[in-house]
């Protein structure tokens, strides 16, 4: 019984082509899974700000339309009212 050493040597390249596209694919998916996971938390961070930010927003119409400055604040502080309802709306 002899072994072919051209037997083995295809054995163990087939075996490292195999674990090689395993370790590709591998690599791929868990790239892919962090990437996503990195967006989702920029996501929410940029969430937070925009409703921080329609928040100031609404409160300087307010404040602006307080003072009297009628001509196109409550115009701009009523389409942003709508806006943001429409958008929680959405959400659900």
């Amino acid at each position: 019984m002899s072994v072919d050493i051209r037997l083995i040597a295809e054995v163990v390249t087939a075996l490292g082509v195999i674990l090689g596209t395993l370790l590709t694919v591998y690599k791929f998916y868990d790239g892919t899974k962090r990437r996503n996971e990195e967006q989702s938390r920029e996501i929410r961070r940029i969430k937070t700000e925009q409703t921080l930010i329609c928040f100031a927003l609404s409160a300087c119409l307010d404040g602006l339309e307080q003072l009297g400055a009628n001509h196109t604040v409550p115009k701009a502080r009523e389409k942003l009212e709508k806006h943001l309802n429409q958008a929680a709306h959405d959400e659900k």
